[in-house]
């Protein structure tokens, strides 16, 4: 069985250095190339010296991490990422993993980490770290709270938590009242509620009226 080649892209020598040394002692794995950025690993990766694991650092100059992980992505989909950082950014783990970043390293994770999360992303799992998964889990709760409304629909919530009728609704916004019975019930379904108090109090938790 062929070693799984691996490209390390990190603007620090020494650490670039150390890692590098680390893997090539890994059993089955061996460092394709080094680069000090994407710019640089752009220009030496092609369909004859393809890694098939890339270690990405975020932070870099030239051409950061979210760059990087975007070129490969469009240009070489298969090849799969693990993020190498020093710090727990929520917000650019969020962006790497939907660029599809596999597995997810901080800097200063033990040997075993490394070998671990190499060994996992070769075979096609994922490899990321308490704080991540939560990171995700928090993302898809967040995600799943929240409701995308229609401006006409914000326009009836809105009319539907003043004193205003269904009909003066209606002749409001021009438009029969079947519609408006339309957009309640739609309303009603989107948010999970089942009177106009309901519609009251999302409108306010939301602050789209003020009391």
């Amino acid at each position: 069985m062929e070693n799984i080649q691996i490209a390390l892209v990190d603007d620090h020598r020494l650490f670039r250095s150390g890692i590098a040394s680390l893997i090539n002692k890994f059993k089955g794995f061996n460092i394709l190339f080094e680069a000090s950025n994407g710019e640089e690993m752009v220009r030496k990766i092609s369909s004859k010296l393809k890694p098939d694991i890339v270690l990405l650092d975020i932070h870099m100059p030239v051409m950061d991490g979210t760059s990087t992980g975007l070129w490969l992505k469009e240009n070489y989909p298969e090849i799969r990422i693990i993020v190498l950082s020093m710090l727990e950014d929520p917000e650019k783990v969020l962006t790497m993993l939907k660029l599809g970043a596999k597995g997810y390293l901080l800097k200063d994770s033990e040997p075993h980490e490394f070998e671990q999360a190499l060994q996992k992303v070769s075979v096609g799992e994922v490899y990321y770290p308490e704080f991540v998964t939560r990171l995700l889990i928090n993302s898809f709760n967040e995600q799943q709270g929240q409701v995308t409304l229609q401006l006409r629909e914000m326009e009836f919530l809105k009319l539907a938590a003043s004193e205003l009728t269904y009909k003066e609704i209606a002749t409001q916004m021009c438009i029969s009242i079947r519609t408006v019975d339309g957009y309640r019930d739609q309303l009603f379904e989107k948010l999970g509620v089942k009177s106009r108090i309901g519609l009251v109090m999302y409108a306010i938790k939301n602050k789209m009226i003020e009391l």
